[in-house]
């Protein structure tokens, strides 16, 4: 008698732990992956991209600004490409990289490369304590942190530090879909 694979039960993280809330930039995913031997790849939230084969000149601005990214060190990091000519646009008239990894690229740091910015935080504390809809409220109010002065900001990113899971909620048809027909 053959046993079938064997498949545990997943460990539970605690819901009582902590959070981040950091602004959802409407633009297009991206990552910059950098090799243990300095290779520097660009990324699209599915696939590898080119100068040649580019997601908006994301590719063409990595091979522009790798002396400086290469500061990110090994590893994936990943972010926002937004601005100009993407999505809402935010009244910009340049493209910017924002890194998801606050806890790492903080201001307070100072580590990361000058061409780089970092999603701003809206709200960081124990994930039970934390009102989804006053952090949507006071960003619809008061416009994007991110791009200050832009009165149409997308929402906000979740992200549980115990479970290491992140979630969304947008200001606009959060119940809808991405991409349902109005």
């Amino acid at each position: 008698m053959s046993l079938p694979e064997f498949v545990p039960f997943p460990k539970i993280s605690r819901f009582s732990r902590g959070a981040v809330v950091t602004e959802k930039i409407d633009g297009t995913n991206a990552q910059v992956h950098i090799g243990e031997d300095g290779v520097i790849t660009a990324g699209s939230r599915t696939r590898w991209i080119t100068p040649e084969d580019d997601n908006f000149g994301f590719a063409a601005w990595v091979r522009d600004n790798a002396s400086e990214l290469i500061k990110l060190g090994p590893g994936a990091h990943f972010g926002e490409w937004w601005g100009a000519g993407i999505q809402r646009r935010y009244g910009l008239n340049e493209k910017r990289f924002s890194l998801f990894n606050t806890a790492r690229w903080s201001d307070e740091r100072g580590e990361r490369p000058k061409c780089c910015h970092v999603v701003p935080v809206l709200w960081a504390g124990q994930f039970d304590d934390f009102d989804s809809r006053k952090i949507l409220a006071d960003l619809a109010a008061g416009g994007s942190v991110a791009a200050p002065g832009f009165m149409d900001p997308e929402g906000i990113v979740i992200y549980h530090v115990a479970a290491g899971k992140l979630f969304k909620k947008t200001i606009k048809k959060d119940d809808e879909p991405k991409g349902k027909a109005a």
